[in-house]
Protein backbone atom coordinates (compact mmCIF):
# COMPACT_ATOMS: atom_id res chain seq x y z
CA UNK A 1 0.00 0.00 0.00
CA UNK A 2 1.29 3.48 -1.08
CA UNK A 3 0.11 6.90 -0.04
CA UNK A 4 -0.27 7.78 -4.17
CA UNK A 5 -2.14 4.54 -4.53
CA UNK A 6 -4.40 1.31 -3.53
CA UNK A 7 -3.32 -1.67 -5.23
CA UNK A 8 -3.67 -5.28 -5.01
CA UNK A 9 -2.43 -8.16 -7.54
CA UNK A 10 -4.31 -11.26 -9.07
CA UNK A 11 -4.32 -13.15 -12.40
CA UNK A 12 -7.01 -13.59 -15.28
CA UNK A 13 -9.42 -16.42 -14.81
CA UNK A 14 -12.52 -16.40 -17.23
CA UNK A 15 -13.37 -14.66 -19.55
CA UNK A 16 -16.93 -13.84 -20.95
CA UNK A 17 -17.74 -13.56 -24.37
CA UNK A 18 -21.01 -11.82 -24.63
CA UNK A 19 -23.35 -10.38 -27.77
CA UNK A 20 -26.29 -7.85 -26.29
CA UNK A 21 -29.07 -7.87 -29.16
CA UNK A 22 -30.70 -4.76 -30.82
CA UNK A 23 -32.98 -3.25 -28.11
CA UNK A 24 -30.83 -4.09 -25.12
CA UNK A 25 -29.88 -1.43 -22.17
CA UNK A 26 -26.08 -1.44 -22.80
CA UNK A 27 -25.26 -1.32 -18.68
CA UNK A 28 -28.08 -3.73 -18.22
CA UNK A 29 -26.92 -5.94 -20.59
CA UNK A 30 -23.36 -5.98 -19.12
CA UNK A 31 -24.56 -6.40 -15.17
CA UNK A 32 -26.83 -9.45 -16.14
CA UNK A 33 -24.17 -11.34 -17.83
CA UNK A 34 -21.82 -10.41 -14.71
CA UNK A 35 -24.73 -11.91 -12.42
CA UNK A 36 -25.30 -14.40 -14.63
CA UNK A 37 -21.46 -15.64 -14.48
CA UNK A 38 -21.05 -14.01 -11.26
CA UNK A 39 -18.14 -11.87 -11.84
CA UNK A 40 -17.67 -9.92 -9.11
CA UNK A 41 -13.76 -8.45 -9.88
CA UNK A 42 -13.18 -7.64 -13.22
CA UNK A 43 -12.72 -5.89 -16.52
CA UNK A 44 -14.10 -4.90 -19.32
CA UNK A 45 -11.00 -6.35 -21.96
CA UNK A 46 -13.13 -4.97 -25.34
CA UNK A 47 -16.66 -3.71 -26.07
CA UNK A 48 -17.99 -2.34 -30.15
CA UNK A 49 -21.02 -2.03 -31.69
CA UNK A 50 -23.64 0.02 -32.38
CA UNK A 51 -26.55 2.32 -30.25
CA UNK A 52 -29.60 4.27 -30.71
CA UNK A 53 -29.70 6.16 -27.71
CA UNK A 54 -26.60 7.39 -25.88
CA UNK A 55 -26.50 8.57 -22.55
CA UNK A 56 -23.56 9.56 -20.56
CA UNK A 57 -22.30 12.08 -18.12
CA UNK A 58 -18.26 14.10 -17.30
CA UNK A 59 -16.58 15.13 -14.66
CA UNK A 60 -16.94 18.87 -13.84
CA UNK A 61 -16.67 20.96 -10.91
CA UNK A 62 -19.57 20.82 -8.20
CA UNK A 63 -18.55 22.98 -6.06
CA UNK A 64 -21.06 21.13 -3.37
CA UNK A 65 -18.74 17.99 -3.18
CA UNK A 66 -16.08 18.04 -0.63
CA UNK A 67 -13.57 17.35 -3.53
CA UNK A 68 -15.20 19.99 -5.55
CA UNK A 69 -15.61 17.60 -8.72
CA UNK A 70 -18.00 14.85 -9.86
CA UNK A 71 -20.37 13.43 -12.31
CA UNK A 72 -22.61 16.27 -14.10
CA UNK A 73 -25.76 16.49 -16.10
CA UNK A 74 -26.53 13.56 -18.30
CA UNK A 75 -25.71 14.31 -21.38
CA UNK A 76 -27.74 12.28 -24.18
CA UNK A 77 -27.73 11.68 -28.14
CA UNK A 78 -30.35 10.61 -30.03
CA UNK A 79 -29.04 9.45 -33.31
CA UNK A 80 -27.42 6.45 -34.31
CA UNK A 81 -23.99 6.03 -32.99
CA UNK A 82 -21.17 4.02 -33.07
CA UNK A 83 -19.28 2.79 -29.63
CA UNK A 84 -15.79 2.41 -30.56
CA UNK A 85 -14.95 1.01 -27.44
CA UNK A 86 -15.49 0.93 -23.48
CA UNK A 87 -13.79 0.00 -20.56
CA UNK A 88 -13.98 0.04 -17.00
CA UNK A 89 -14.40 -2.17 -14.11
CA UNK A 90 -16.32 -5.06 -12.51
CA UNK A 91 -16.59 -4.22 -8.91
CA UNK A 92 -18.76 -5.41 -5.94
CA UNK A 93 -20.12 -2.71 -3.04
CA UNK A 94 -20.31 -3.79 0.77
CA UNK A 95 -23.41 -5.62 0.06
CA UNK A 96 -21.80 -8.18 -2.07
CA UNK A 97 -23.60 -6.76 -5.00
CA UNK A 98 -21.44 -6.13 -8.57
CA UNK A 99 -20.72 -2.47 -9.15
CA UNK A 100 -20.28 -1.28 -12.39
CA UNK A 101 -18.53 2.03 -13.76
CA UNK A 102 -18.40 1.87 -17.36
CA UNK A 103 -16.93 4.76 -20.20
CA UNK A 104 -17.71 4.72 -23.23
CA UNK A 105 -16.18 6.06 -26.15
CA UNK A 106 -18.21 6.92 -29.40
CA UNK A 107 -18.31 8.23 -32.63
CA UNK A 108 -21.03 10.06 -34.79
CA UNK A 109 -21.98 9.96 -38.62
CA UNK A 110 -19.81 12.30 -38.93
CA UNK A 111 -16.75 11.35 -37.41
CA UNK A 112 -17.26 13.88 -34.48
CA UNK A 113 -16.12 11.68 -31.31
CA UNK A 114 -17.69 12.03 -27.48
CA UNK A 115 -16.89 10.37 -24.09
CA UNK A 116 -17.93 9.63 -20.73
CA UNK A 117 -19.14 7.81 -17.91
CA UNK A 118 -22.28 5.47 -19.36
CA UNK A 119 -25.56 5.60 -17.72
CA UNK A 120 -28.80 3.57 -18.08
CA UNK A 121 -30.68 4.36 -21.01
CA UNK A 122 -27.96 3.33 -23.61
CA UNK A 123 -29.73 1.57 -26.49
CA UNK A 124 -27.83 -1.32 -28.70
CA UNK A 125 -29.08 -0.52 -32.18
CA UNK A 126 -27.75 -3.50 -34.02
CA UNK A 127 -25.11 -5.35 -31.97
CA UNK A 128 -22.68 -4.46 -28.79
CA UNK A 129 -20.08 -7.30 -29.28
CA UNK A 130 -18.56 -7.10 -25.37
CA UNK A 131 -15.68 -9.31 -24.17
CA UNK A 132 -15.28 -9.64 -19.88
CA UNK A 133 -12.67 -10.87 -18.13
CA UNK A 134 -12.99 -12.14 -14.72
CA UNK A 135 -9.83 -11.10 -11.83
CA UNK A 136 -8.82 -13.44 -9.46
CA UNK A 137 -7.21 -12.80 -5.94
CA UNK A 138 -8.15 -9.21 -5.79
CA UNK A 139 -11.31 -8.13 -4.28
CA UNK A 140 -12.64 -4.97 -5.76
CA UNK A 141 -14.70 -3.80 -3.55
CA UNK A 142 -16.24 -0.18 -4.15
CA UNK A 143 -16.58 2.04 -1.07
CA UNK A 144 -17.75 5.60 -0.22
CA UNK A 145 -14.94 7.70 0.26
CA UNK A 146 -15.87 10.69 2.37
CA UNK A 147 -13.00 12.80 1.66
CA UNK A 148 -13.69 12.65 -2.25
CA UNK A 149 -17.42 12.54 -1.29
CA UNK A 150 -18.05 9.57 -4.44
CA UNK A 151 -17.92 6.07 -4.06
CA UNK A 152 -14.13 4.89 -4.86
CA UNK A 153 -13.03 1.49 -6.16
CA UNK A 154 -10.51 0.04 -3.40
CA UNK A 155 -8.55 -3.08 -4.16
CA UNK A 156 -7.72 -5.39 -1.38
CA UNK A 157 -5.75 -8.93 -1.85
CA UNK A 158 -8.43 -11.28 -1.64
Amino acid sequence: MSDQFCAAEGRFGRVIVLRLKPGMDLLDGIQAACERYQIHNGVILSAIGSLSCVRFCDVEALPEKKCGYGYGRVLELNDTIELTGASGVVCSDAEGSINLHVHICLSDKTGKAYGGHLVQGTKVLMTADIVLGEIEGVSMLREYDPYMDVFLMNPRQA
